[in-house]
């Protein structure tokens, strides 16, 4: 069975340290830690790459053609600004959940662009950490055989 991947964008490094009334408490490797025992429970394998870079994301992306279940991205702040990495998900041959711990509607108008969610699956926002495994769940439904 072919791996999900998680994608992180910028600044998710950080979680636990930025904004923890908006983001959380939880770091980025605990999000990671819950997330791939959510994966061993549920017989999946996941491979996990966070990038501060848009490229290097488009990069992981591309890698990813034909290798991939599916992924789950939760690209940070490049929602609202990055027409390269919404064509990146689009010229996918998998399906990609777009997960925010925050609201991104309920916040800044700014944040209420999303160029990416028109090319996702679905996309599930506000719910913190626990959307990463609302996503993969909702992804493993989308495919069932891959």
């Amino acid at each position: 069975m072919k791996p999900v991947l998680v994608l992180n964008g910028p600044n998710l490094n950080l979680l636990g340290l930025r904004e923890p009334q908006v983001y959380g408490t939880q770091t980025l490797a605990e999000i990671e830690r819950d997330l791939r025992a959510e994966g061993a429970a549920l017989g999946v394998e996941l491979v996990f790459f966070q990038s501060n870079h848009e490229g290097a994301l488009i990069d992981r992306l591309h890698e990813a053609r034909g290798k991939t279940r599916g992924a789950l991205l939760n690209p940070g702040g490049l929602s609202h600004t990055s027409v390269s990495l919404r064509d990146a998900v689009a010229a996918m041959d998998f399906p990609t959940i777009e997960v925010h711990i925050s609201n991104t509607f309920a916040r800044e108008g700014f944040r209420r662009l999303d160029r990416i969610a028109p090319v996702c699956h679905g996309v599930i926002a506000g719910l913190g950490a626990f959307g990463y495994r609302a996503g993969l769940r909702a992804l493993l439904d989308l495919t069932p055989e891959s």
